[in-house]
């Protein structure tokens, strides 16, 4: 069995370039034969609303995002994010406990983080 991937991002897609490379990135991978899974903290869950256009890099993440919706890449996402991030309905998304996204990272093959 290919190895599981999960890639988490926090970094805020407000401030720095970083979290759209890390979209790239997982994109890639889901390319492969492994199962990836993006958990996005802090701000990052910006990275999948509706209105993209105040981020850094929004002309490469408009790239992206329909692969991502295609592939259906699950998001993991904390509790309570829903309500605070007008989230693009064609993404699949979850919301998980803390403790739930830290046993998801522990148990995974690969952990990317950034």
């Amino acid at each position: 069995m290919p190895p599981s991937v999960v890639v988490v991002i926090r970094e805020d897609p407000l401030k720095t370039h970083r979290p759209v490379e890390a979209l790239r990135i997982a994109l890639g991978l889901a390319a492969g034969d492994n199962p990836v899974t993006v958990i996005l903290l802090d701000r990052a869950p910006l990275l999948l609303t509706e209105d993209t256009s105040e981020l850094l890099d929004t002309e490469i993440l408009e790239k992206y995002l329909p692969s991502l919706k295609q592939l259906k890449i699950p998001f993991i996402v904390p509790v309570g994010a829903r309500a605070e991030f007008p989230f693009d309905a064609g993404f699949d998304i979850r919301e998980s406990s803390s403790r739930d996204i830290e046993a998801l990272v522990s148990s995974s093959d690969r952990v990317l983080a950034f």
